[in-house]
């Protein structure tokens, strides 16, 4: 036994993940189950997924890129910053309206509408595809003209985020993955945006160029594909 815990352990590598910030929650579960089975460490760091397009295409060290949209990964693809194939669908988000505050926000989101509030958090939509998601909903509502003087941009859904659980902000667009686990909000009030609202948020994963020799790389991208990941997933509001 102590043998082949030497084999394996011998065989473990690291990797380098660049990871959408919605998406913080879900990877950090995910690392320990990954750790656990393959023996390989997982390194994440969390941001915009604009913000980690820029960092690659500066020769940042990541050998994963798990963004929060799709388009971001097809244009890596289509500069040859990836292996060929590699690109995948791992998680399709939900976007959310919350507040930290219990009852604040109904189920419908009319409170958005009512407009009494003083300050709503979004993610840059210029950088954070849940952003974007969010500036949609407001046109799609009608609502930009009417909230453009209370709008608290965050660098990322995790700045977004902080706003609203820190009181600067009374609501915000989060990811619904930042509230919600198995089956449930849990905290504060939400109201789960409508997918008809705004573009499909679907979030693709591609192993980089960096990591193509990198097994510990290529490992964690097929343990995404695989079914205890897809229940993790899940379990934060995500479809696959």
């Amino acid at each position: 036994m102590a043998s082949l815990f030497a084999f394996n352990t011998a065989w473990a590598g690291e990797v380098q993940v660049a990871v959408a910030a919605n998406f913080t929650a879900p990877i950090q579960a995910i690392a320990k189950d990954f750790e656990h089975d393959t023996g390989h460490t997982l390194v994440a760091a969390y941001g915009a997924t604009g913000q980690f397009y820029a960092q690659i295409k500066n020769g940042a060290p990541f050998e994963v890129f798990l963004a929060a949209d799709d388009t971001t990964p097809k244009k890596l693809e289509e500069e040859k910053q990836i292996v060929p194939g590699s690109r995948f669908t791992y998680a399709i988000g939900t976007l959310a309206l919350w507040s930290a505050k219990e009852g604040y926000v109904d189920a419908k989101g009319e409170v958005l509408k009512q407009n009494a509030f003083s300050h709503l958090a979004i993610a840059n939509p210029k950088a954070a595809p849940y952003g974007l998601a969010a500036t949609q909903v407001l046109d799609k509502l009608q609502l930009t003209a009417a909230t453009k003087g209370k709008i608290v941009e965050g660098q990322n859904i995790t700045q977004a985020f902080q706003f609203v659980s820190t009181g600067n902000a009374e609501l915000g667009f989060v990811a619904l993955s930042q509230i919600f686990k198995d089956g449930k909000v849990t905290q504060g009030s939400a109201w789960i945006v409508p997918a008809n609202l705004h573009d499909p948020i679907r979030q693709d994963a591609v192993l980089l160029d960096k990591g193509k020799d990198n097994a510990a790389a290529k490992a964690l991208i097929e343990y995404l594909k695989g079914p205890k990941a897809a229940a993790l997933i899940k379990s934060y509001g995500y479809e696959i």
